[in-house]
């Protein structure tokens, strides 16, 4: 589930640029139709700019690269193709100072291809056409984010009615300009709200929500679908039920809103269900009076062993600034915010439960064992060993342990003990005992067990291991060639080198 606080930036009509009277841009060639919008802005003479493209940039091109006689060849015609290849939305040709006007052969090869060509006239540079793209961006984002703030405000207030779920229903039916329906664990629509589609359409819809209606591990939390023209998308509500929308178009923030529904949609209909909050509230209370986590944990319904995730928010980096003519500066990157209990609310529901405490910068998850947590888009989780209820402060502390290791290494998950070791498969006693025996020739010459623990942790490198080692590189080879006398083994066989590299360990 994407980040809700966060949607996707809007793209921008190329009509909206081009009405910008102060560039002077005019539309030459290939369609003009209103509907074609803009990603970016990018600037490159390459011959072939394909490699380059990550699908609708605005190309602005001075014609550097165009040889003399391309105009009698398939020159053009093979350069518009790419870009179309590579999706590109446009391309704008300068004027001056390489070419007084646009060739006429590219004009043909854009209208052949469909692709609009626009004349950006000798008075304006690549660096305003690009910083004109990325005000509309920034326009069409701000916009965005303002009616994703003022839907998250009225999703709220209709919760607080004394109807909250058919409020919530309504609300969303409004913001997104469609029908939303309520579909309880057994799929039966329980609610709906907005002008209802016909049969096909809400048909399709109750089968996409039994799509994400939680059945195991690899269940997605959301999924969408087209019918009858017809945007349909389904998210999953962690008490069992599932909330469906359809809407004749869908917007950047459309699925931005729905999350911040389904997140109040949750917490209303987990009031409902079989005394559930009940339960957490009598855990707690037993709990603060003293009884043990194992005599509450059954209150929870989570079975005999459960689960630690703790989930740090991922560092946020503008990946779309513009490009001009001479370059393009890297964005400076913004740190996340510690996450709010609406953030680490929609966390828990991706994962699966209502057991979530946001800490600082870390948000503290309580899941079932037989749950299988995923990965979560603009979250790095660690996740504990399963464990029963009196050892929840250890996995705890698995789960911090995790959640750095993953940080550190740029993993969107990573499990505690993921990755066993060999030496996790053997008990501790036999695996010393193998080592003392296979080791034991070099048991009376330090510098060779040390110099061949040396040289197989860097891979074999003679020269390495005599930096390492601060020694000949000539020392290392005779030093290696005694070890495998006195060992009897050939270190140039990748299984002897792994046994030994275990037992090194083990010693």
């Amino acid at each position: 589930m994407p980040d809700p606080t966060a949607p996707p930036t809007p793209p921008v009509p190329l009509a909206a640029l081009l009405a910008r009277e102060d560039l002077g841009l005019r539309r030459i060639a290939g369609p003009a139709d209103p509907s074609l919008v803009i990603h970016a802005a990018h600037t490159s003479e390459m011959a072939d700019p394909y490699p380059y493209l990550l699908g609708g940039e605005l190309l602005l091109t001075a014609g550097v690269h165009i040889p003399e006689a391309a105009g009698s060849g398939t020159y053009f015609d093979d350069y518009v193709s790419r870009i179309v290849a590579a999706g590109g939305a446009a391309l704008g040709f300068g004027l001056a100072p390489v070419h007084d006007a646009v060739p006429r052969a590219l004009v043909e090869a854009c209208d052949g291809h469909g692709l609009p060509l626009l004349e950006v006239p000798p008075q304006t540079p690549f660096t305003a056409v690009a910083r004109a793209v990325w005000q509309l961006l920034a326009q069409a984002r701000l916009a965005e984010l303002r009616r994703v703030t003022e839907a998250q405000q009225s999703l709220a207030a209709a919760a607080a009615r004394p109807d909250p779920v058919p409020s919530v229903l309504r609300q969303l039916a409004q913001r997104t300009g469609g029908w939303t329906a309520l579909y309880g664990p057994e799929g039966t629509e329980i609610a709906s709200a907005g002008r209802r589609p016909e049969p096909p359409v809400t048909t399709s819809l109750a089968e996409l929500a039994e799509v994400v209606r939680p059945s195991g591990p690899g269940t997605p939390t959301s999924a969408t679908h087209t019918a009858a023209g017809t945007h349909l998308a389904a998210y999953t509500l962690s008490t069992g039920f599932a909330l469906g929308v359809a809407t004749p178009t869908r917007e950047p923030g459309d699925h931005t809103i729905a999350s911040v529904a389904t997140v109040l949609l949750t917490l209303l209909t987990g009031e409902q269900q079989s005394g559930s909050g009940a339960a957490r509230t009598s855990a707690l209370v037993r709990l603060l009076l003293g009884d043990t986590a194992e005599e509450v944990a059954p209150l929870l319904g989570g079975g005999d062993s459960w689960l630690v995730v703790h989930a740090s928010p991922d560092d946020r980096r503008d990946r779309h600034a513009p490009s001009g003519a001479r370059g393009s500066a890297r964005p400076a990157p913004t740190h996340p915010h510690p996450p709010d209990l609406l953030s680490a609310t929609a966390l828990g529901a991706a994962l699966g439960s209502t057991l979530v405490d946001p800490v600082g910068d870390i948000v503290q998850v309580l899941l079932p064992a037989d749950r299988t947590p995923q990965p979560q888009p603009g979250w790095t989780l660690g996740v504990s060993a399963p464990v029963p209820a009196q050892q929840l402060a250890l996995a705890g502390t698995q789960a911090a342990r995790a959640v750095a290791r993953a940080r550190a290494t740029r993993t969107p998950l990573l499990r505690h003990g993921s990755r066993p070791g060999l030496a996790e498969l053997v008990p501790r006693e036999d695996a010393q005992a193998h080592a003392r025996a296979l080791l034991g020739p070099l048991a009376e010459h330090p510098a060779l067990t040390d110099t061949l623990r040396t040289w197989l942790s860097l891979h074999g490198s003679w020269d390495r291991t005599a930096v390492a080692l601060t020694v000949h590189r000539n020392t290392v080879r005779q030093r290696i060639a005694r070890c495998a006398a006195l060992l009897g083994a050939e270190l140039d066989d990748p299984d002897v080198r792994m046994e030994l590299w275990f037992a090194l360990r083990e010693e």
